[in-house]
């Protein structure tokens, strides 16, 4: 399954997300900071989807409240509930 989310609260645009088995295949990311989001994809695949919304959840940029991986974990936890 492919979900494509709009972040809120940050400098990145757009992510989609590969999910398969409830394993995260592939992430994508439009805008941001194109090296960290890079690797931050490269961390993510292949983790199951509760463990990237663990290790990401809350995780604050600059004081803005959220970030590009917090941005992915709400992705993830939207994905959880439409499951």
């Amino acid at each position: 399954m492919t979900i494509e989310y709009t972040p809120r609260g940050v400098c990145s645009r757009k992510m989609t997300i590969e999910i398969e088995n409830d394993i995260v295949k592939k992430l994508s990311v439009i805008g941001g900071c194109n090296g960290n989001l890079k690797g931050i994809s490269s961390l993510v695949e292949g983790m199951t989807v509760d463990e990237v919304i663990k290790r990401l959840d809350g995780i604050d940029c600059n004081g803005k409240g959220t970030s590009c991986p917090a941005q992915l974990a709400n992705a993830l936890k939207e994905y959880k509930e439409r499951a």
